[in-house]
This record gives C-alpha cells, sequence and structure tokens, in this order.
C-alpha cells in the first residue's frame, strides 16, 4: 500500500512538473507573440511618421520655390521699371539736346548780327581814328602856341598822353574778347560733345558673375561629379572656378569672376559632355585644348578692333593685348568695347575740331590698354599701357595722351585733352555701368568727409568723377611742409576707407593773399 503511495505522489509530482513546463511554454509563447506585435507595430508607426515626413518637406520645398519664383518676378518687375525710366531720361534728353540745337542756331544768327555790327563799328572807328588824327594836329600847334614849346616836344607830349589812354582801353579791350572767347570756347566743346553723344548708340552694361550649362539629363550631373567627386574637383583646379551642381534640373552653373577662366570652364564643360568621356585625364586635355582656342579668340578679337576702327599698322603684340581686354570689366563694363566706343567718340571729337580722327582713334582705342597687365604690374593701369605701347614703336603724342588720360601726367596736346573727354563720357553715359547714381554720390561724399576730417583743412572738391580731391588748407595753420605731410596722410586714409578704381590723386593747395585798398 505504501509503495503505491509513492508511486502515487510521483506520478502527481511528474504531472506538476509537465504542467509548469507547459505553463511556461505558454506565457513564453504569449510574450512573444506581444513583442512582435509591438515591433510591427513601431514599425508600422515609424512608416507613418517618415510618410508625414516626406510630405511635410514636399510641401515646404513647393513653397520654397514658390517664395523664389515670386522673388525673381518682382526683381524682373523692378528691372523692366528702372528700364522704362531709362528709356524716359532718355528721351527727355534727347528732347533737351533738340531744344539746345535750336538756340545754338538761333545763337549762330545772333553771331552773324554782330559781326555785321562789328563791321561797322570798324568802320566808325577807322572814320574816328582819321578824325582823332586831325585833332591831334591841332591839338599840337595849339600846345606849341600856349607852352611855346617846340613842334617836336608837344608832340612827344601829346603822344604820350595818347599811348596811355590807348593802353587803358586796350586792356579793357582785351579783357572783353576774352571773355568773349571763353564763352564761345565753351559753347563750341558742348556742342561736339552733344553730336559725338548723339551720333553714337552704344549698349547697356550687363554684368555676369556666373554661366549657366546646359546638360542633356540629370544623370550627366553624377558623370560630372565622378566617383567620389573627383572628376568635379579636377575641373575645378584647372579652371579656377565653382561649378555650382544644385538641384535645378538639367543645368550647372559656372561661377567665376574672372571672365576668362569662366569662358575656359564653360566651353570645356560643353565638349566633355559633346565627347561623352569624363575622367581628369580627358578633363585636362580639353582644358589644355580650350586654353588654346580662347588664345586665337584673343587674337582674333585684337584684329577685329583695330579693324573696326580702321586703324592701319598696329603691332601684333599691342594687337594680342588689346584681345586680352575682351576679358576684363570694369564695374561691369566690358573694357574693349568701352576703349571701341571711346575711339569712335574720339574720332567724331577730332573730326569736328578739324583734327585728325584716324590718329583720335587710335588713341582712345590704346588708352587702356594698360588694364590687360595691370594684375601683373605694379602702378596705374595708363602709366603701364604707355610704357607698353612706347615700346612697341607708338608715337610720343599717343603715349603721352595714353599716360595723361586721368591727369596723372600733365598733357602735351589737345588729343591727351580728347582722351580725358571720351574716357568720361563713354564711362558717365546711362547704362554704361553697373554703378548707381546714389552710390557714385556716396563714394564722393565720403572721399570729401576724409579730407574735411584733418586738422587745418579749410574745404575740399571731388573733382573728375572722384579720381582727384583738391584740399585747401589755411595757411596760418598748415605750413608748407605740413601740407606734404597732409596730402601723404590724406592719400593713406583713403586707402583705408574706401574702395575704388585705378587711383585717386590728392592735392593739397596752400594759398597766401595779401590785400590792400587804396581809398
Amino acid at each position: 500500500m505504501s509503495d503505491l503511495m509513492v508511486l502515487i505522489v510521483l506520478v502527481l509530482m511528474l504531472l506538476c512538473i509537465a504542467a509548469g513546463y507547459w505553463i511556461s511554454l505558454q506565457v513564453q509563447r504569449s510574450r512573444r507573440n506581444a513583442a512582435e506585435n509591438s515591433v510591427r507595430n513601431l514599425l508600422t508607426n515609424a512608416r507613418r511618421q517618415a510618410e508625414a515626413i516626406l510630405k511635410e518637406g514636399k510641401l515646404h520645398a513647393k513653397e520654397e520655390l514658390i517664395r523664389i519664383r515670386e522673388t525673381v518676378e518682382a526683381s524682373m518687375a523692378e528691372r523692366r521699371r528702372e528700364l522704362t525710366t531709362l528709356e524716359d531720361r532718355l528721351a527727355q534728353r534727347e528732347q533737351t539736346l533738340d531744344r539746345r540745337v535750336e538756340q545754338i542756331d538761333r545763337r549762330e544768327e545772333q553771331l552773324e548780327q554782330k559781326a555785321q555790327g562789328l563791321e561797322a563799328t570798324r568802320k566808325e572807328a577807322e572814320q574816328e581814328r582819321a578824325n582823332l588824327d586831325k585833332l591831334r594836329e591841332d591839338r599840337l600847334d595849339a600846345l606849341a602856341k600856349v607852352a611855346e614849346l617846340s613842334r617836336e616836344n608837344a608832340k612827344a607830349e601829346l603822344l604820350s598822353s595818347l599811348e596811355a589812354e590807348l593802353t587803358a582801353e586796350a586792356s579793357a579791350l582785351i579783357r572783353r574778347m576774352h571773355q568773349e572767347a571763353h564763352l564761345t570756347a565753351e559753347r563750341d566743346a558742348r556742342k561736339i560733345i552733344a553730336l559725338a553723344i548723339e551720333r553714337y548708340s552704344a549698349e547697356q552694361v550687363n554684368e555676369m558673375t556666373t554661366c549657366a550649362v546646359p546638360l542633356p539629363g540629370d544623370e550627366m550631373k553624377g558623370r560630372i561629379i565622378g566617383k567620389e567627386g573627383r572628376n568635379i574637383r579636377a575641373l575645378e583646379a584647372l579652371t579656377g572656378v565653382n561649378i555650382l551642381i544644385d538641384d535645378t534640373p538639367e543645368v550647372v552653373v559656372v561661377s567665376g569672376f574672372d571672365p576668362l577662366r569662366r569662358e575656359i570652364a564653360r566651353r570645356s564643360l560643353e565638349q566633355l559632355m559633346a565627347d561623352g568621356r569624363i575622367h581628369p585625364s580627358r578633363i585636362e586635355e580639353v582644358v589644355t585644348k580650350v586654353q588654346a582656342d580662347i588664345d586665337q579668340l584673343i587674337d582674333t578679337a585684337g584684329q577685329q578692333a583695330v579693324v573696326a576702327l580702321d586703324l592701319p599698322q598696329v603691332a601684333p603684340e599691342v594687337v594680342k593685348m588689346l584681345g586680352r581686354l575682351k576679358f576684363r570689366h570694369s564695374y561691369g563694363q566690358n573694357v574693349l568695347k568701352h576703349s571701341i566706343e571711346m575711339g569712335r567718340l574720339m574720332g567724331m571729337m577730332a573730326a569736328e575740331l578739324s583734327l585728325d580722327p584716324a590718329l583720335a582713334r587710335r588713341i582712345g582705342l590704346l588708352h587702356d590698354i594698360g588694364k590687360a597687365m595691370d594684375h601683373d604690374l605694379e602702378g596705374s593701369h595708363a602709366l603701364i599701357g604707355a610704357d607698353f605701347i612706347k615700346r612697341h614703336g607708338e608715337t610720343p603724342l599717343i603715349c603721352n595722351a595714353v599716360a595723361a588720360h586721368h591727369n596723372e601726367v600733365e598733357a602735351e596736346s589737345i588729343y591727351a585733352i580728347l582722351a580725358r573727354a571720351g574716357d568720361t563720357m563713354t564711362a558717365a553715359r546711362p547704362g554704361a555701368r553697373t554703378e548707381t547714381t546714389e552710390i557714385y554720390l556716396k563714394r564722393l561724399e565720403k572721399l570729401e568727409q576724409i579730407a574735411n576730417s584733418f586738422r587745418g583743412v579749410e574745404k575740399c572738391f571731388a573733382v573728375h568723377a572722384g579720381r582727384e580731391v583738391r584740399v585747401f588748407v589755411e595757411p596760418s595753420h598748415i605750413s608748407d611742409d605740413e601740407a606734404v605731410q597732409l596730402a601723404r596722410n590724406i592719400s593713406k586714409q583713403i586707402e583705408l576707407d574706401l574702395q575704388y578704381p585705378g587711383q585717386i590723386k590728392v592735392t593739397v593747395l596752400r594759398e597766401t593773399r595779401f590785400v590792400e585798398y587804396a581809398r
């Protein structure tokens, strides 16, 4: 009986153990199912959140695109308004020029009438001179009788008195004629400049520091970038520009301030895409070939400029240097176009003044040739250019006109004066440069403020379009030696505080006046 009880107990214990094991398996299975459900729920929630974030990003990108499009449209509308304003100003100036031409015609008629009056006055003066000669003879006789002088002594005394009177009248006549000549010269100069500007028309400036290269497809962007960016790095290193690859479809932007490098990069990209083979060695080969093509383009541009102005016998070195100006800009104005424009304006003004138009055109074309090499040499472009063309056979008159067109040396001929006038005309005409009137006036105002900030300065004026500042000092406070030091200090301060093209001449004037009155 006891054995049976033991057996029953053992059976019960085994049943309990089996039941516990089965229960633990069920618990583990339920926990595993719960964990799988939790992971499944987490994945579902994560997928939903990712889709929501993606939708939100797309909406944000669309909003940003709409905002950029609105900004560009507003900018274009503003540019169109500016162009309309400029057209209105040009129309007003044309009307003003027409009125001035009519006034000039009327003044010419008045001058003819005055000339006729002067002829009549001359005849009257000759008649009065005859009367004066007769009166002089009578007075000589009267003086000889009254003063008991000899006829020779009386004649000498009378001539002395007449000489004093005639000297005073001659001085007054000379002063009046000088004033009339000054007014006539100023009127004729304005007429010549107005006629030259009226006869010449040129395009407006459009400065660009980037250019867009169209792609045949977006997959080309990956080929341009290359594995780990090696292709784009090689292209940027060889051309010296930045290649911008963004989300804009089928477009690559080439950015750089040097137009020559930008053009080399643009042409290289186009040839690489047309060829289809894009890798570092091929990029170097194409860039080298494009650089040779650009050198040929520079020679062609120089020759076309010489032919456009009908200039004979220009040295090949000078022609090539002129071609390099095709890739130089000053305030957004292409320097080669500016030189051709100035040559034509100088030719027109020289023809009006009965000078040599071909010589004037030659000076105008060569006046800024120093800008093609001023980044390689020290000094102003006017002096660099004059020295360069002198070494290549140009005459001293042309060299002086080129060196003097910014008042850095004394003008030795009227052609140098014409060069200064022509350079001012082509740089200051509406649309020639990107510098606005507001920025230009602020620069002149800042220039005068710098000069006025020094002790002993009485007044100062920015002249020659901001290329020179003239400073008048109080002689009681500033000596001659201090004036020299003042000019140096002002020039140093201008170099620190201002950004400007070329160079600025600082002239300090110290004048002492002594005034007395005869009562």
